[in-house]
């Protein structure tokens, strides 16, 4: 597994999601100044309303999305990891995690890597533990096969 790949996905996902967002606003925002040049009356302030609504969820949705991204760039991937901790790829007998961000699964090379949060309770389960170790989390064992 190319752990480089693997954080190059997981960015590019972050910053499509972010672009994703600013598009349906800029949509939302043109319909909503379309109707306005279209319509009178109750139903037109109904409208508006709604899609003001939508167009403040959707901003609140792209302030989560860059705090996630900006929290993401921030963590460091390059540290030789020892136990596992936040930046840990953990090769498991149950797949390969990625302590990161809740993006959640990523195919990069024909593997499927669940990148989670480390403030996840699977991720909290991992923490310390090394190469090696057996933990068990809601009835599933997980060894530890390799952590990079």
């Amino acid at each position: 597994m190319q752990k480089e790949q693997l954080i190059q996905a997981c960015s590019n996902y972050l910053k499509d999601k972010i672009n994703s967002i600013n598009i349906i606003i800029n949509e939302v925002t043109e319909s909503s100044n379309l109707e306005s040049k279209s319509s009178a009356g109750d139903k037109h302030e109904t409208s508006k309303a709604m899609m003001q609504l939508e167009i403040e969820k959707l901003g609140t949705q792209l302030k989560e999305a860059e705090l996630q991204l900006a929290e993401f760039e921030k963590i460091n991937f390059n540290k030789m990891f020892q136990t596992i901790e936040q930046g840990s790829l953990v090769e498991t007998n149950k797949g390969y995690f990625l302590i990161a961000s809740s993006i959640g699964k990523i195919t990069v090379n024909d593997k499927t890597v669940f990148v989670i949060s480390s403030k996840s309770p699977l991720a909290i389960a991992f923490a310390g533990r090394k190469q090696k170790d057996i933990l068990s989390f809601n009835g599933v064992e997980y060894m530890i096969i390799s952590l990079n």
